[in-house]
């Protein structure tokens, strides 16, 4: 397996494990108070800087068991991962459009974030899917 595949698999994993790791730090505080006066922004950076920590650390470890290959890459590599990031960007876009329109609607913060967070993480795994189908059925180049 490519060091760019167990790469795509790392961030595809750690966008969920994140995910559903703010939504466990999120969900048992509605249990005392409304829904909207949660206090998200502490379980949003913990999550969000634990996703990044662990991801950096499962780099480190996959770099480390592949040695040397890990900065070999040929075209079809490059072409994979351009596909996986271009295909990633439509839910980026499609948060900053939505979050835009919570904003000029004068939609509360917590929505907002909320939004944009879902959008990356959406992102970081349709691009994620998006590679390993390409390296795991093939790419087809135009």
């Amino acid at each position: 397996m490519a060091y760019q595949e167990k790469s795509a698999w790392i961030m595809g994993i750690v966008a969920i494990v994140g995910y559903f790791g703010y939504l466990l730090l999120l969900l048992p505080q509605t249990a005392h108070v409304a829904f909207l006066e949660v206090e998200y922004v502490p379980a949003m950076l913990w999550s969000i800087g634990g996703a990044i920590f662990v991801s950096i650390l499962l780099h480190v470890a996959v770099s480390i068991g592949t040695g040397k290959n890990r900065n070999q890459s040929d075209s079809r590599d490059k072409e994979i991962g351009r596909f996986g990031e271009y295909t990633g960007q439509a839910f980026v876009v499609i948060g900053a459009v939505g979050a835009l329109v919570l904003a000029l609607a004068k939609i509360d913060h917590f929505w907002i974030a909320n939004l944009i967070y879902l959008a990356f993480v959406l992102s970081a795994l349709l691009s994620s899917i998006a590679k390993i189908v390409g390296y795991r059925r093939g790419f087809q180049t135009w």
